[in-house]
């Protein structure tokens, strides 16, 4: 082994030394670096089912799942033979393959106001062809979005976005021209008043409103009640399009999107994450009039080499499946609220500062007394020094949670009782001496 100073280096501190010198960081995404939460970033080398095992064969209870895809855990057999399968027969053609018509077939089964849907390779590409399609079907360039809320990193989207622009303690980007975002109106997540003072005034040239139906990227918050409702009475009466970002959420609280769960239709949906399998994916669907504008049946330019490609479609076809036959959504549910009553049963005997929300099977574990949480300016109250430890923590009890407060917790299907068990004893233990 080599030194790092007077300490002992594992293999993943040795591998980061060496990225730092040919990646950005050391990273080739910035949530993977552990800046916010002290240390060098873990490396990865094999997953099974709930687990994960770095480079130094520790083995670790994995609560990120590849940031939210991995609902049935790592390299569930039938999602590995359907993969295998799939790249035996060709990695990608450029051409139109039967697993297309397939995966259309599937997700306008699972969520029927998808009446037709297209296929793109990320869940950014998604959204960036949703907003372009918006403003082709209304004629209109305006757009209106959430403070706190990711829609991957197009120019014009990270304005006031999450996740990892969050998590580096920065609400824009470099780059980005003011030109880009003009266009842009920025409401506080929740706050459906100011939502109204902009269509008020605006109305007539909003193209569209995107939103994460439930927010997933500044942690956990969700929708307050007649949010969405109010947001789809505005976009109806003033002829813009509503949005349904569900990256994350698609499939990830039950077997169709939080859309069709919920109640409410939006015009568009992006999807990601999940319908992929773990493979690279992202896809867009919504009313049939407004995805025929969509070349080459009209003006609204959208291709992608790799859109549709085979093998990720192979995976996400089998998870899709698996997860129509299974429907793991109300365990899932049970163990996240188990650690949701845990924390909170806790900090409330204790009083101390930290908050858990949870939503089926996921979950954010907040450091701040304030509750509940609506928006991003009260969550930028947290004590990221006192998530830090706890992080740390619990990495180096076996835990693996996102490395960042503002980021969420996923449990998948291969989860067990003795998991989750082990999870909420080491919780207890931590809030008790700790907090």
């Amino acid at each position: 082994m080599k030194k790092i100073g007077n300490r002992q280096s594992t293999i993943g501190n040795v591998l980061f030394k060496r990225a730092e010198k040919l990646i950005p960081g050391g990273v080739n995404s910035p949530v993977r670096a552990f800046r916010s939460v002290g240390g060098n970033p873990v490396y990865m080398k094999k997953g099974q089912g709930a687990y994960v095992f770095d480079t130094d064969r520790k083995r670790y209870i994995d609560f990120c799942g590849s940031w939210g895809p991995l609902i049935l855990g790592h390299a569930r057999r039938e999602v590995v033979e359907a993969v295998q399968k799939a790249a035996a027969d060709g990695m990608s053609f450029g051409t139109c393959t039967p697993r297309e018509v397939e995966m259309a077939e599937l997700l306008t089964d699972m969520v029927p106001y998808l009446e037709m849907v297209r296929m793109v390779t990320s869940g950014t590409e998604a959204v960036m062809t949703a907003i372009r399609l918006a403003r082709g079907f209304t004629g209109r360039n305006k757009i209106l979005k959430f403070d706190g809320c990711y829609h991957g990193h197009a120019d014009y989207l990270l304005v006031a976005a999450g996740s990892g622009l969050l998590t580096g303690g920065i609400s824009s980007s470099a780059g980005v021209p003011a030109g880009a975002v003009n266009d842009v109106f920025v409401c506080a997540y929740n706050d459906i008043a100011a939502v109204e003072k902009i269509f008020s005034k605006h109305g007539n040239d909003i193209a569209a409103v995107i939103v994460e139906p439930v927010a997933g990227n500044m942690g956990l918050v969700k929708p307050e009640l007649g949010f969405l409702e109010s947001l789809r009475k505005l976009t109806k009466k003033s002829g813009s399009l509503l949005i349904f970002d569900e990256v994350i959420t698609g499939f990830r609280l039950g077997p169709t999107t939080y859309g069709k769960i919920c109640g409410i239709t939006p015009d568009l949906t992006t999807l990601g994450k999940i319908i992929g399998g773990g493979m690279p994916i992202g896809a867009l669907g919504g009313k049939a009039a407004i995805m025929k504008k969509l070349a080459p049946l009209g003006p609204v330019y959208q291709a992608g080499t790799l859109s549709g490609n085979p093998v990720a479609l192979a995976a996400g076809i089998e998870t899709l499946k698996i997860l129509k036959k299974e429907n793991p959504y109300p365990r899932l549910a049970k163990f996240a609220k188990k650690i949701e009553c845990l924390v909170n049963k806790k900090a409330s005997e204790k009083r101390l500062g930290v908050h858990c929300v949870s939503e089926g099977g996921m979950f954010t574990i907040f450091f701040t007394g304030r509750k509940p949480l609506r928006n991003l300016e009260e969550i930028r109250d947290c004590d990221t020094a006192k998530f830090a430890d706890f992080f740390r923590s619990m990495l180096k009890k076996g835990i693996y949670l996102s490395p960042s407060q503002f980021e969420v917790g996923f449990i998948s299907a291969a989860h067990s009782e003795k998991d989750i068990g082990y999870l909420a004893g080491l919780l207890k233990e931590y809030l008790t001496k700790k907090v």
